[in-house]
């Protein structure tokens, strides 16, 4: 019963991390006009920490969106977006922790 609840559990991290991670990819792609990229390009400290910080979050979001256009568009293997989905979720769960996180501290302060 308790694996049961734990792997209940990380779905639920990795989901509330990669749904953030959406959300900012989104927010990102409405503010800026273009996808969400894994570059640093830039004028300034503030905009290379905003960058980094971007990609952070938003890493699974890029990391699916780029793997499904691949095997789309350019026939990658399915190998590939096995791999990818492997990598965007082990990330969506350390995110997912974060998020979580600072969900309970919000809720400690009302």
């Amino acid at each position: 019963m308790s694996v049961l609840f734990d792997l209940l559990l990380v779905g639920y991290i990795a989901s509330a991390g990669f749904v953030a991670a959406g959300v900012l990819g989104s927010l990102y792609q409405l503010v800026t006009q273009e996808p969400p990229r894994f570059n640093f390009t830039g004028e300034g400290s503030v905009s290379l920490v905003t960058a980094v910080i971007m990609c952070v979050f938003a890493g699974p979001f890029i990391i699916m969106r780029n793997a499904i256009r691949g095997r789309r568009i350019e026939n990658r293997p399915l190998g590939w977006l096995v791999a990818s989905s492997t990598i965007a979720g082990m990330w969506s769960v350390c995110s997912g922790i974060m998020v979580m996180n600072v969900a309970l501290i919000l809720v400690g302060f009302v």
